[in-house]
């Protein structure tokens, strides 16, 4: 007799999708048969981690039979100076998704709602399915949130409202206008969950501080990551910035030694760096005008964005453009797992990785 686990499996998570990553380099390489692979599907950064986080995680390499340090106290001090806040503000998860985690663990409970952009990153909905949350979504208008219309679907059982800016996929930002009507509107009990992973990359003078809220909001949440423009993908790294209440309540759902010891001494050490971070700014900054510039003169729609990816549409252009890239190794990330069809996620690479993605698609359209 074969058992059937699902007779004993949660019912919230038996329907819940299983995340794809999407294709590695070595992947694509035995599928495809092709020496040369350029990965930008995943919005890492292209230059890497900064070397002071590489020669930090080296010197601590012999200490990795040692538990790290379950309070991050060293990473703490530091980022609560950098930031103007108290310790207590603080928590770390690994990667900011693990931190998501904590927001559903903590605070809601089967048939509470959950508002978000659709479509939106996969980690509101995918944390809240898990937890039995009531997903509300609320479409975006010409790629952005629509803050107004997110509040107005806020009632008695919503427990928080996600917005991610820069936006994952599409890269748009809320301004500081969009972030205090959120604040000023929603009832003290309801969360407001300020997702800024890429936020080190807007040049839009318009995109908010967003700290200082802090102060008189004690249901805002800002989460931020190591992963983008610091390098620190591998390690897995991120912290929210919250309330001391908050960020208790959190701490008492997060395992002990989530954060490894590699990744504290990396991100301490990439904090220092700050030559680093404004090469990484530039090289960004410089390869978004490029990219977006080529699409369009191949016919292309770009996104207008303010991260480190382009979302463009190519369905009139031409069928099948992600596999056909792959068959040339370049791995993007297709829209259709992201709630986009005919839409490619590309991130932006080294000048020379995006003179060569402009050029095969180039050669792919004729």
């Amino acid at each position: 007799m074969v058992f059937d686990l699902r007779i004993i499996a949660r019912e919230e998570i038996k329907d819940i999708p299983v995340y794809s990553a999407g294709l590695d380099i070595e992947d694509v390489k035995r599928k495809y048969g092709v020496e040369r692979v350029i990965k930008l599907a995943s919005n890492e950064n292209p230059l890497g981690p900064s070397p002071l986080a590489v020669e930090a995680v080296r010197s601590a390499l012999s200490d990795i039979s040692l538990y790290p340090d379950g309070n991050c106290t060293e990473l703490r001090r530091k980022l609560a100076g950098m930031l103007g806040v108290q310790l207590e503000n603080l928590v770390f998860g690994n990667g900011t998704d693990e931190i998501i985690d904590f927001i559903f663990y903590a605070f809601f409970d089967p048939g509470d709602r959950a508002v978000m952009g659709d479509p939106t990153f996969s980690s509101y909905y995918l944390s809240g399915m898990t937890m039995g949350a009531e997903m509300v979504y609320v479409r975006l208008l010409d790629h952005q949130h629509e803050v107004e219309q997110m509040l107005k679907t806020v009632d008695r059982r919503t427990k928080g409202l996600f917005v991610g800016t820069p936006h994952n996929p599409t890269g748009t930002i809320c301004s500081r206008e969009e972030l205090e009507m959120a604040l000023d509107s929603l009832p003290p009990d309801v969360l407001l969950v300020w997702d800024e992973a890429y936020r080190e990359y807007v040049e839009d003078p318009s995109y908010p501080e967003s700290v200082p809220y802090l102060q008189r909001h004690p249901n805002l949440i800002v989460l931020r990551t190591f992963s983008k423009i610091y390098g620190l993908a591998g390690l897995r790294i991120g912290y929210g910035i919250a309330d001391p209440g908050v960020v208790d309540l959190l701490e008492r759902v997060r395992p002990p030694f989530n954060v490894n010891r590699l990744a504290q001494v990396a991100a301490l050490a990439a904090l220092d760096d700050a030559q680093h971070v404004e090469n990484s700014r530039r090289v960004n900054s410089e390869g978004k005008r490029y990219l977006t510039d080529e699409l369009l003169k191949l016919g292309m729609r770009p996104v207008s964005t303010q991260a480190n990816f382009i979302l463009f549409s190519y369905k009139d252009m031409i069928d099948g453009l992600p596999e056909r890239l792959l068959e040339k190794g370049v791995i993007v990330r297709d829209g259709a797992q992201l709630g986009y069809p005919g839409y490619i996620r590309l991130t932006i690479g080294t000048p020379e990785q995006n003179s060569e993605v402009v050029s095969v698609i180039r050669d792919l359209i004729g």
